[in-house]
């Protein structure tokens, strides 16, 4: 058999994976996870308008840098609603959430398919707040059943499976909080205990301990969605039709500042973000969820735009997740 020589290969591609530059050969580097690309948001659950008007298990996922509706993803492992979210840069959590489960669920972000089983929180939670590092997801405040507020945060290792472990506690009693994080620090907004609170605590994630006083929001908020960049954080909407958006710089401490409006105020809204984006998803206006999407830039001030629609039936208490968020540095 004679010998076959190829002297130069033009712009060749092999399967999508493989590139050439020069003479030489570069193959992809890496976790297998990331080699999707990143800057996807998943939204988690959700209850559904009619025709369904039930809880729901879909997972939906969309592109943060783009604009257009969401995309089926897969089933996570019950049907909820209002869990408390957060992720790694591969991998997304929903804990607890509405009706009175303690499931947590793991999925890969970067591909598409349903929930895992990862463990249980240490108590059926409901309407708690999500946040997390690239190592560790943290679950702040909440109610169990009988409707009871709770101060108590748990947290896991994103990375590995099993129950959640207790964290401290915040200051006070609180429910329908919204969560945000930089690599160091979450922060918990909002919420109500009954009465509706305007105030903002933080943590430090990588430690254990009590919540510490931020400053306040410039409205009171329960069912508000925050998300953040590694140095501001938002916060957006809340029960009764509320569209204000708030922002904050994380590393400080002090009351938030006026950002500007949601396109539609509603409540139980899905959230998530990159370094430069911010989405705020679904939510509820009495009587009904809503479908749409919006978007925001971070680093600017000014009100959201339209990003596109939910796929499916109209949701809310979709909660959202990203492997770009301000947590992971």
């Amino acid at each position: 058999m004679s010998d076959f020589k190829v002297n130069t290969i033009l712009n060749p591609q092999i399967a999508g994976i493989t590139t050439y530059k020069g003479s030489g050969m570069t193959l992809p580097v890496g976790p297998t996870e990331m080699r999707g690309g990143r800057g996807r948001m998943l939204l988690m659950g959700g209850f559904g308008n009619s025709p369904n008007n039930a809880y729901q298990n879909q997972i939906q996922y969309l592109t943060i840098a783009t604009t257009g509706n969401s995309i089926d993803f897969g089933d996570m492992s019950v049907v909820r609603y209002v869990p408390a979210t957060c992720a790694s840069s591969t991998r997304g959590i929903a804990a607890g959430g509405e009706p009175a489960i303690a499931t947590i669920d793991y999925t890969t972000i970067s591909s598409a398919g349903g929930g895992n089983d990862f463990g249980d929180l240490r108590s059926a939670t409901m309407n708690a707040a999500g946040l997390s590092d690239s190592t560790r997801g943290v679950f702040a405040g909440g109610y169990v059943n009988p409707i009871a507020q709770v101060t108590t945060i748990d947290f896991i290792t994103i990375a590995s499976t099993g129950n959640s472990s207790f964290f401290g506690n915040l200051t006070e009693k609180k429910q329908n909080v919204g969560g945000c994080a930089s690599p160091t620090r979450g922060i918990v907004f909002g919420g109500h205990n009954p009465s509706t609170l305007n105030t903002i605590e933080f943590i430090t994630i990588a430690t254990t301990g009590d919540g510490t006083d931020f400053g306040n929001l410039l409205n009171g908020s329960r069912q508000g969605a925050g998300l953040s960049n590694t140095t501001r954080g938002l916060h957006a909407g809340g029960s009764g039709a509320l569209n204000a958006i708030n922002y904050i710089t994380i590393a400080t401490t002090g009351d938030a500042v006026d950002f500007g409006d949601l396109t539609a105020g509603a409540g139980w809204i899905g959230s998530g973000a990159s370094s430069i984006r911010g989405i705020f998803s679904g939510g509820y206006v009495s009587p009904a969820g809503l479908n749409r999407i919006d978007y925001v830039t971070i680093a600017t001030t000014g009100n959201a735009a339209d990003f596109g629609d939910l796929v499916g039936p109209a949701l809310y208490g979709a909660m959202g997740l990203t492997d770009v968020h301000g947590g992971l540095g």
